[in-house]
C-alpha cells in the first residue's frame, strides 16, 4: 500500500483529479473538459453549476483512485484557475460558479473611481477579469442570485470546503479579487467600499499548507478512502506550478498552459508605473510574484491540433514542424502583449498568395508555436524592464513545453538557457503534492533532474521575429 495524496486541479479548460504518491510519482489521473454554460443576461458571460462540478470531481477522483490501486490517502488539496469564484448562500450551498473567463462585470468597469489607487493596493489594473467585477455584475444583472449570496470562495478553496466543511480563502487566490491589499496581506475595507460590496462577504484568510481538518466522513466513505485523510489548503494553479520547479527568489519562471504567465519571484512588492504587470502573493509566507501574461496561448495550440491533427499525437506535429523550410506563414492568434493598450481581438494567419504548394498543416502549426514564443518574449521584455534580471537561465513548466521546438524558440529569443524539470507536464499537481508533504511533515520527495536548452545565435529567428511584429501591427490596424 503506497502513501499518496489526492490533488484536484480545476483549470480554465480542464478539470483533473490525480492520485500522486508522496515520492512524486503519478499513480492515477482522470480529466474532463469543464462544462460551462452561457449566461445570456450579459454580453460576455459564462458560468458553471457547482453541484454538477462537484459530482464530476467525485467521479474523476474515483477513476483516479481505481487506476492507482491500493493506496492510503494521507492528504487532499486543490488548485485552480485564478480569478474564478463560487458564491455560497447562508447554508453554505453553492449558488453559482463564475470562472476566470466570465466577464459579466465588464459593463460596470467604467464606474470604478480612482483606478490608480486600486492598482497601488492590488498590484493589478482593475478589469472584469477579476473577481470583484464578477460580483458587481452578479449584483447588477442577476438580483435573484445576488440576494442569496452570503460569501464567496476561490474555486480551489471551494473544493477544499466541499471536502472539509471549512470556509476559507487562500492568500495567492485572494490576490486576484481586487478586494485584497497585497502588500498588507489582508482584506481591504477600502477596496470593498470602492466596489460597494459588503465586507461581510469576505471569508477568513488562510495560508497555503494549513491543515483544515479531516475529510468529511460521508465523502471518505463514498470514495472508500482513509477517513483520517487531512484536507490541506492549496493555492492558485500558477503558484503551485511555479513551486514544482523549485525556483529561487529572483528567478523567472514561464508557466506554459492554457495561458502563459511569465513570473519573477520577488521578496518585495514591485509595481509598474505604467501598470502593465501584476504583482500578487506567492504561496509562502513572504514572497511575491511579479507577472506579465501572454494570455491564451496553449489553448490555441490545442484547438488547432484538433483541426489539423485530430487523430495524431504531438510527436507527429513536432516532426512535421521540423520539416517546414518555407516560413511564409505567420500567425497572430490573440495573445496578450503587456505593452499594448488594447488586445488583438481578431487575428489569423498571413501567408503569400497565390497559395504555395509548400504550405502544409505543419506550416500553420509552426506559425502557431512561433506566435506563442514571440508573445512570451514580448512579455518577458516588459517584465525585465520593470524588475531587472541578470541570471543566465529561465525555469519553465506546463504542458505547452511538451514541444521541444517551443523550448528552443524561447531560448533563442530570450538568449537564456531554458531549464525544465522532468515533472513539467504535471506541474500544478506536483506542487500540490509538495504542499501536502510539507504540511504533514513527510520527507520522501527528491527534487527532479532538469533538462536545459541552450540558446542558438540564429539571425533568421531575429528576422522572423521582426516579421511577426509587422504582421501583428497590420492585423491590429485592420481590425
Amino acid at each position: 500500500m503506497k502513501n499518496a495524496h489526492i490533488i484536484i486541479d480545476f483549470g480554465t479548460g480542464n478539470l483533473r483529479a490525480a492520485v500522486i504518491a508522496t515520492d512524486g510519482s503519478i499513480l492515477g489521473a482522470a480529466r474532463e473538459d469543464v462544462p460551462y454554460i452561457r449566461d445570456h443576461q450579459y454580453d460576455d458571460s459564462i458560468y458553471f453549476d457547482p453541484a454538477a462540478l462537484w459530482d464530476l470531481i467525485l467521479e474523476l477522483t474515483a477513476i483516479a483512485l481505481k487506476q492507482a490501486g491500493l493506496v492510503k490517502v494521507l492528504g487532499i488539496t486543490a488548485t485552480s484557475q485564478r480569478e474564478g469564484i463560487v458564491v455560497l448562500d447562508k447554508a453554505g450551498i453553492p449558488v453559482i460558479g463564475m470562472p476566470n473567463i466570465d466577464h459579466r462585470g465588464r459593463a460596470w468597469e467604467h464606474t470604478l473611481q480612482n483606478k490608480d489607487e486600486v492598482y497601488r493596493l492590488t498590484g493589478r489594473f482593475p478589469t472584469s477579469l477579476f473577481s470583484a467585477f464578477k460580483l458587481v455584475g452578479l449584483r447588477e444583472g442577476r438580483k435573484d442570485l445576488w440576494e442569496q449570496a452570503d460569501t464567496f470562495l476561490s474555486i480551489s478553496d471551494w473544493i477544499e470546503y466541499m471536502f472539509s466543511g471549512v470556509e476559507h480563502y487562500e492568500h495567492s487566490q485572494a490576490s486576484e479579487t481586487l478586494l485584497y491589499d497585497v502588500a498588507r496581506k489582508s482584506w481591504s475595507d477600502a477596496l470593498c467600499e470602492k466596489f460597494n460590496l459588503p465586507s461581510s462577504l469576505l471569508p477568513p484568510l488562510s495560508d497555503s499548507g494549513t491543515v483544515l481538518g479531516k475529510i468529511k466522513p460521508q465523502v471518505a466513505e463514498g470514495l472508500s478512502i482513509n477517513p483520517e485523510a487531512q484536507v490541506i489548503v492549496g493555492g492558485a494553479d500558477t503558484q503551485l506550478a511555479v513551486l514544482s520547479t523549485c525556483a529561487n527568489e529572483g528567478d523567472i519562471v514561464i508557466v506554459s498552459g492554457t495561458t502563459t504567465p511569465i513570473i519573477k519571484l520577488s521578496a518585495t512588492y514591485d509595481l509598474d508605473e505604467r501598470q502593465r504587470i501584476w504583482t500578487g502573493r506567492h504561496i509562502d509566507e513572504n514572497s511575491f510574484m511579479v507577472e506579465a501574461n501572454a494570455g491564451v496561448t496553449g489553448l490555441n495550440y490545442q484547438r488547432l491540433k484538433k483541426i489539423f491533427y485530430p487523430n495524431e499525437g504531438y510527436e507527429v506535429i513536432e516532426r512535421e514542424i521540423q520539416s517546414v523550410s518555407d516560413y511564409q506563414c505567420v500567425a497572430s492568434l490573440g495573445s496578450l502583449i503587456a505593452d499594448e493598450s488594447k488586445p488583438l481581438i481578431r487575428g489569423g494567419f498571413i501567408f503569400n498568395t497565390p497559395v504555395n504548394n509548400e504550405l502544409s498543416r505543419g506550416s500553420f502549426m509552426w506559425a502557431t508555436l512561433w506566435d506563442m514564443a514571440c508573445s512570451i518574449y514580448e512579455n518577458y521584455k516588459t517584465l525585465v524592464s520593470v524588475t531587472h534580471y541578470d541570471k543566465s537561465y529561465i525555469w519553465t513548466c506546463g504542458g505547452g513545453l511538451e514541444s521541444k521546438i517551443l523550448r528552443q524558440f524561447i531560448a533563442n529569443l530570450t538568449g537564456k538557457e531554458i531549464r525544465i524539470r522532468d515533472n513539467y507536464r504535471h506541474a500544478s499537481v506536483v506542487g500540490g503534492m509538495m504542499i501536502c508533504n510539507n504540511a504533514l511533515k513527510i520527507d520522501s520527495y527528491a527534487v527532479q533532474d532538469y533538462e536545459k536548452v541552450e540558446p542558438m545565435d540564429d539571425k533568421q529567428h531575429q528576422q522572423l521575429y521582426e516579421q511577426w511584429k509587422d504582421n501583428r501591427a497590420l492585423l491590429k490596424k485592420i481590425f
